[in-house]
């Protein structure tokens, strides 16, 4: 194992989901920058070719494939593929999500359902999934992309918060059972803020007063902006590494002090 402080992820290879654009995207080029060969994996195939592309002229590893989270068939596949082709799975980064703006009176049981199913049950099968390639090779590390509002609540995000919820304490429920497994295997949960990425800003879009509610969402930080998707990829990739290897079950919060008042 590589001493802390080398952030290299030099002959590793990680899956990250959501990965055509934001935080997703952010974190697949971060962690190829560290030398993983990285497998970007969404449902918007045009997006994620071109995200893949991208990495790949900046001379790293990248390739994409096409993942609908709530399947379980199509985790097997990925999962699998990425075996064959590569020989291991080290790191799974569960980052694919979606959003609805309402609250507990407005959201309807079908948008509930559609966003835990995404949110939450996605990461479920990574986990599931996940955990039986890794344990193959006695080692990996699992990243769940949660959210603050998986720790406080928001009157207008019932659905979403329910669902980052759940992501933040199955990670830890993952993190106990891999290590009373003895399966090497770490899982922690990142809890950002809103953040500058396409669906933040088709929320911002959405409201009556876009500008002033952007701006709201800025001044919520005490930093005093939205972070940038590169903020959290950073996050990721640390608890990707060695530098946290004795991290598991941990909850690392990128919110500019929101939480913190």
């Amino acid at each position: 194992m590589a001493e802390p402080g080398t952030a290299t992820l030099t002959g590793r290879t990680a899956l990250v989901t959501g990965a055509a654009s934001g935080i997703g995207k952010a974190a697949g080029a971060r962690l190829a920058a560290a030398g993983a060969t990285v497998v970007l994996t969404d449902r918007r195939e045009g997006a994620l070719d071109e995200a893949a592309a991208e990495i790949r002229a900046e001379g790293f590893r990248a390739e994409a494939a096409l993942l609908d989270v709530t399947q379980e068939d199509a985790w097997i596949t990925a999962i699998d593929r990425t075996v064959a082709a590569h020989g291991r799975l080290d790191i799974l980064v569960n980052n694919a999500g979606v959003g609805v703006g309402k609250d507990i009176e407005e959201t309807t049981l079908e948008e509930y359902r559609q966003v835990n199913a995404v949110n939450a049950e996605g990461v479920f099968l990574g986990c599931k999934h996940g955990i039986r390639a890794m344990k193959e090779t006695g080692a990996g590390s699992i990243v769940n992309v949660s959210s603050i509002a998986g720790i406080v609540g928001a009157p207008n995000l019932a659905a979403y918060c329910a669902s980052k919820g759940a992501v933040r304490l199955l990670t830890k429920s993952v993190a106990l059972h891999c290590a009373r497994k003895g399966y090497g295997i770490r899982c922690n949960s990142v809890h950002p803020s809103y953040a500058d990425t396409p669906m933040v800003a088709e929320m911002v879009a959405e409201h009556r007063d876009p500008e002033r509610y952007r701006a709201a969402l800025e001044r919520a930080a005490p930093l005093g902006r939205l972070a940038a998707a590169g903020d959290v990829a950073g996050a990721i990739l640390f608890l990707a590494g060695d530098d946290s290897r004795f991290m598991t079950g941990a909850e690392l919060v990128v919110d500019g002090g929101i939480t913190a008042t």
